[in-house]
């Protein structure tokens, strides 16, 4: 396993190296760069720009190269000096605004996931063992609404019921006397309360995609010939399905590990902007809009770095859950 470990990792830093390059071209495709609009900006509101000056511009933010010696330039930074480039949008060090949210991010992020798969798995398991029961029904129902009702617009729905109901849209995870006062333990309970609506609006369309493949595949292995050799040899049909049905029902979900992380870790962009979240969501939007092509591609660089980590972890989860993806290469 080790070895195995050890082998994905070598493979993961050209793997990451090759989808940064790919982002890098793919974020100055679009005609003009942030020079361009920039400039744009600047002769809408009657300033005159020479061309002396836009050459100077473009000389000092490193733009008068072709894009590959950039994205050279900007991988060297990283690998030697640690520096990922530096934001034109925000006129700040990449790492110094990615350090800003970061915390927070991971903090939603990994409440989202606790909330997704610890609400989503015991309900695919119930719905699937009470196949066409009143409750298999209400969850399928909630579980096709909530895959087809978009995330923003749920975000909109629970801030005006909040609004209706407390007087407090709940916008943001910070109120107005946290922004002032500075986040002090006295606020934890309002930070606690703030978080809810974003988990759920975030962690909704994973959970009910997670409901339905968790009792599609449940439904599946109940009615094998390992789950009917169990039953004639006499073992409780509780054991039967936590022990050996669970385990196997639980591969996808494992195996959606590794692109959940990374769309987690954005917080839902369009959501994010809605209910005015500081995660890096809207920051890489604001960055893509501008072609701030440093703090974009330094985002797109850390989510292709956890879609490889995730696609690890899944396929050791996978492994340990399943011994016939363990034993599969000895056969």
């Amino acid at each position: 396993m080790l070895k195995y470990i050890g082998k994905r990792l070598l493979i993961m830093i050209p793997t990451v190296c090759i989808i940064s390059l790919a982002c890098f071209f793919i974020i100055q495709l679009p005609p003009g760069d942030f020079i361009s609009s920039y400039i744009t900006t600047m002769q809408s509101e009657g300033e005159v720009i020479t061309q002396q000056v836009i050459a100077q511009l473009r000389s000092e933010y490193g733009l008068d190269k072709p894009w590959y010696v950039q994205y050279i330039l900007w991988m060297k930074g990283i690998v030697l000096h640690g520096n990922w480039g530096y934001s034109f949008e925000y006129q700040r060090p990449v790492i110094a605004i990615i350090n800003d949210r970061m915390g927070l991010t991971i903090a939603l992020s990994l409440v989202t996931m606790l909330f997704t798969y610890l609400v989503s798995i015991p309900i695919g398991i119930y719905s699937a063992v009470h196949q066409y029961s009143a409750g298999d029904y209400i969850f399928s129902g909630i579980g096709f609404l909530g895959m087809a009702t978009p995330n923003f617009l749920l975000a909109i729905i629970l801030m005006y019921l909040s609004f209706k109901w407390t007087g407090d849209p709940l916008i943001g995870l910070f109120s107005d006397e946290m922004l002032q006062n500075g986040f002090r333990v006295a606020y934890t309970g309002e930070f606690l309360r703030r978080m809810i609506i974003p988990v759920i609006v975030i962690g909704t369309a994973g959970t009910c995609g997670v409901i339905r493949t968790v009792r599609s595949q449940m439904l599946d292995e109940l009615v094998k010939q390992y789950t009917l050799t169990a039953r004639a040899k006499g073992v409780t049909e509780r054991r039967i399905t936590y022990k050996y049905c669970v385990r196997a029902a639980l591969n996808p979900v494992v195996s959606g590990l590794a692109t959940s992380l990374s769309s987690i870790f954005t917080g839902s962009t369009i959501s994010a902007i809605v209910m005015n979240l500081p995660v890096q969501g809207p920051i890489l939007y604001k960055a893509l809009k501008s072609q701030d092509m440093y703090l974009a591609g330094s985002i797109l660089f850390i989510m292709a770095f956890l879609v490889c980590l995730g696609t690890l972890f899944s396929d050791i989860l996978l492994a340990w859950l399943d011994p016939r993806i363990r034993f599969s290469e000895r056969g």
